[in-house]
């Protein structure tokens, strides 16, 4: 049983709750949409699921029917104990209140090496916390997250895409990822002003470079992504470096696949 609009409307009053600006809460208000996402993560019986931002729990017991065992993260401390009673009768649930931006990740997730993260991502954190996983946390192997739309495009873009940029090369780095479905605003309480889409995230085996480099050129040339290359990192890649990676200088950073970013970090790290 997941939750109905009024069914929010009630937790909500009962905890003499609002949602909160300042944490970007928009909670799902339909269980079609928490069943079809928990559909979508293609997890069940002996998965290990971590959902950040769990909220009230209407995702949260979608996942829990499904059988796996879910790790709820939640960081609002006012809504902690609601949740915890929403999912007191679910064995394979466990809530933890901590910040997902500065939580000990390894700690958290030492029951499994495998986890696979279902979550709808509050908007302010969506980019910085996916990204700080794709880096930091490899037991998360898989991901389905929610997040603003146009924050999903930028996960999922290919090169020459308006849409792609520092995130969607690092992204590719460390996995596949698509575009899973759209979610309208009217499923949420409270309504947002923008469209939500799901992205799934697969993680693949990167190649050997030194990711500092990479990502700083990266981020230097998509800083300043109108120029050409031979502008935005001049005094960082030389001509001949250029030449290494089979990189025209005269490209523009959009135009560049993982692999040849890949490319250009190793002639630089040589």
């Amino acid at each position: 049983m997941t939750h109905s609009r009024p069914h929010i409307h009630e937790l909500l009053e009962q905890g003499g709750l609002a949602p909160r600006r300042d944490l970007g809460q928009n909670f799902v208000a339909d269980p079609n949409t928490v069943r079809r996402i928990a559909s979508l993560a293609e997890v069940g019986t002996g998965d290990h699921v971590v959902e950040i931002g769990a909220g009230l729990g209407s995702l949260t017991l979608a996942l829990a029917d499904t059988g796996a065992d879910v790790l709820a993260v939640e960081v609002d401390s006012g809504i902690v104990p609601v949740l915890r009673s929403v999912v007191a009768d679910r064995a394979n649930v466990t809530v933890v209140e901590v910040d997902a931006m500065k939580a000990d990740w390894d700690e958290i997730l030492s029951g499994s090496d495998s986890w696979t993260l279902v979550a709808n991502l509050p908007y302010n954190v969506g980019t910085p916390l996916v990204c700080d996983l794709l880096d930091e946390v490899p037991s998360i192997t898989s991901m389905l997250v929610m997040v603003q739309k146009e924050v999903a495009e930028r996960f999922a873009a290919s090169p020459g895409s308006k849409q792609y940029g520092a995130v969607s090369v690092k992204t590719s780095f460390w996995a596949t990822a698509r575009l899973a479905a759209t979610v309208p605003a009217s499923v949420f309480v409270p309504k947002p002003n923008v469209e939500s889409a799901l992205v799934r995230i697969d993680r693949r085996t990167p190649p050997e470079v030194d990711t500092e480099t990479l990502f700083g050129l990266v981020k230097q040339a998509f800083g300043q992504r109108r120029k050409m290359l031979r502008r935005s990192l001049n005094g960082v890649v030389t001509p001949g470096q250029f030449d290494a990676a089979e990189v025209s200088p005269e490209a523009r950073p959009e135009t560049l696949d993982v692999d040849a970013w890949v490319r250009l970090a190793r002639a630089v790290s040589a």
